[in-house]
């Protein structure tokens, strides 16, 4: 169990202090700072919901934004993040913690301003990551409630990423990367097989984490067995989905730049044959 010797306190829900290696952290927490004094021992179980910054430079970050936020807005903040740990059932890592808390405070500050940045992937988002979806549009109904603002479904969106990214370890700006090549994929179809699909509708959903999984395969360079029987037939019976399969997998092999396997094609071409079946 860590022991920790307060610092300075910088404000009500953030010390630094010294830990047991002499090393300097971060303590986040509400309340954390309340009343406490220099050299005073903290011991880690005696806090509840406590989180410990040990990386220099996001503890350099977290330190210059400190003084942006407000005392009401961090504690919302800091309670947010306790309620995606929680309902994620994930420990946040380091980075996670100071990009959601610069998130969040990003977009509070922004609304505030009148100014309100459209998501483009939100319904990629909804569609890909629902787990994901569910907990940020709780944690936006709580910032809503604790501030008396007003932010936008969009903003659902874009912490839902930031808890997959979380759940995930991923980058942030990696997952961007696959919303927009989902959405890029899904558009492709459309303008191809000369359809539109409902984006509220089964097909879409399915059609959406069909491709998530693709990626996620080929990202993890899993190979999937080919059924090279019905290669012949689909080629033979749907030309126009198992061409349209392969123009999907070449734009995926450039954006991911890895291998995909040929099997993806056959499975690729199922689905689209029976999403041309449910649009004609």
């Amino acid at each position: 169990m860590d022991t920790f010797i307060v610092n300075k306190v910088l404000n009500n829900n953030v010390l630094i202090a010294i830990d047991h290696q002499d090393g300097e952290v971060v303590l986040i927490g509400k309340g954390i700072g309340f009343n406490k004094k220099k050299d005073e021992l903290i011991r880690e179980n005696s806090v509840e919901k406590m989180f410990v910054l040990r990386n220099e430079k996001e503890q350099e970050y977290y330190k210059e934004l400190l003084p942006q936020i407000e005392e009401n807005i961090l504690n919302t903040i800091i309670s947010s993040i306790e309620m995606i740990r929680s309902k994620s059932d994930v420990t946040l890592n380091e980075q996670a913690h100071v990009a959601l808390t610069d998130h969040i405070l990003f977009a509070v500050t922004r609304l505030m301003k009148g100014m309100e940045i459209r998501n483009p992937f939100l319904t990629e988002t909804k569609a890909l990551y629902p787990f994901e979806y569910e907990i940020a549009a709780e944690v936006v109904d709580f910032i809503n409630h604790s501030l008396d603002i007003d932010l936008p479904e969009g903003e659902v969106g874009f912490i839902a990423l930031h808890v997959h990214a979380a759940m995930t370890n991923m980058a942030i700006s990696d997952i961007n990367k696959y919303s927009q090549l989902v959405k890029r994929l899904t558009e492709t179809i459309e303008s191809q097989l000369d359809i539109m699909i409902q984006r509220d509708s089964i097909h879409y959903i399915r059609l959406v984490r069909h491709i998530r999984y693709t990626i996620e395969r080929v990202l993890k360079e899993e190979k999937v067995e080919e059924p090279e029987k019905i290669v012949a037939l689909l080629k033979k019976e749907y030309p126009v989905c198992y061409n349209l399969s392969w123009k999907l997998i070449k734009i995926m092999q450039q954006t991911l730049k890895k291998p995909v396997y040929n099997a993806e094609a056959v499975y690729l071409t199922m689905h689209l044959q029976r999403l041309t079946t449910k649009y004609e």
